[in-house]
């Protein structure tokens, strides 16, 4: 009983009352099982699909992209820093096209912080020139 009261009432209200507390517990552990996969896999998608669009700092969206892996990773899906730096060149907009060929043209393989860094003097670049993305959709893609 004590267990059934400290357990939101959205989560208790789909776990069927038992006698023991080791029997309810199996029922909350494989509720809570269910839950992480939905998570990972809307998770994954935003990953996947999201895209810089200018309305935020460089700084920002990357952060926001790391998070999500860690959030993942602990999820048990671990997103290696490799897919990770693709992730986010994957989400540039078009006016990064020629920092992607020359990151695709060197030897070495950056990590999310040096991408990180070449991205944000990237951002202050082409904010200079006048041509970064304008927020939210003012420019399409």
């Amino acid at each position: 009983m004590f267990m059934r009261m400290t357990i939101a009432n959205n989560i208790k209200s789909t776990i069927p009352q038992t006698e023991s507390a080791e029997e309810y517990l199996k029922f909350v552990e494989e509720r809570f099982r269910s839950a992480d996969k939905s998570l990972t896999g809307a998770l994954m998608a935003e990953l996947t699909t999201m895209k810089f669009d200018g309305s935020r700092s460089m700084q920002n969206h990357i952060i926001e992209m790391t998070n999500i892996a860690v959030r993942l990773s602990t999820l048990g899906m671990k997103v290696d820093d490799t897919f990770l730096v693709q992730f986010i060149l994957n989400s540039l907009p078009l006016e990064y096209g020629p920092f992607q060929i020359n990151y695709n043209t060197i030897k070495d393989k950056w990590d999310v912080s040096e991408l990180f860094n070449m991205l944000t003097q990237e951002e202050s670049r082409l904010k200079k020139q006048g041509g970064h993305s304008k927020p939210h959709g003012s420019r399409s893609w």
